[in-house]
């Protein structure tokens, strides 16, 4: 075993190089608080949250699951514990900056992220849903995994909608976000 746990000859660098020859779509992953006090209807509501991720991807179409990746201890991580309704928007390439936005580390207050962002309030899950995604999905957490360092949560699918048929994905690749063509 090399010293970071690896079995000899991989190493962190080598395994990261590697998986960013993989190209994966780009989604923002996001969620609201619950209330302080669900018993109090006048206690405040708490914040919108969100995170841009490229570990997502469909499990099944019946019943219709999808899985994303979070970072074990990640704000995300710790909110999708306790909230069980989600959203994801299926970024397009002229949404660059949105997904650069919520993927900064040391990142202002998510409010702030989403003041000047256009969105939609999910009905069934009361997550933003990004205006002009070329996709957007409410989910339901229905089962959670541990591996290794991240948590892999599927959730089922409890709405779809296509608000815009304009432009194609936003992608990852080599550490970058792209277009395709």
């Amino acid at each position: 075993m090399s010293p970071d746990g690896h079995p000899v000859g991989v190493s962190n660098e080598e395994f990261r190089a590697a998986m960013s020859r993989l190209a994966a779509g780009v989604v923002l992953v996001t969620a609201r608080e619950p209330s302080l006090d669900a018993d109090d209807p006048q206690a405040p509501v708490g914040e919108d949250v969100g995170m841009t991720a490229t570990a997502f991807l469909s499990v099944s179409l019946d019943p219709p699951l999808v899985l994303v990746s979070l970072r074990e201890g990640s704000r995300m991580d710790d909110l999708l514990a306790e909230q069980p309704l989600w959203g994801v928007s299926v970024l397009s390439e002229s949404q660059r900056h949105i997904a650069g936005r919520f993927a900064m580390k040391g990142r202002i207050s998510d409010r702030l992220l989403f003041e000047d962002i256009p969105y939609a309030r999910g009905e069934t899950s009361g997550a933003p849903l990004i205006g002009g995604a070329l996709a957007t999905l409410e989910c339901r957490t229905e089962q959670t995994v541990t591996a290794g360092d991240h948590t892999l949560v599927i959730g089922r699918v409890l709405s779809a909608a296509l608000p815009s048929a304009d432009g194609g994905p936003l992608t990852y690749f080599k550490g970058k976000y792209r277009q395709l063509g």
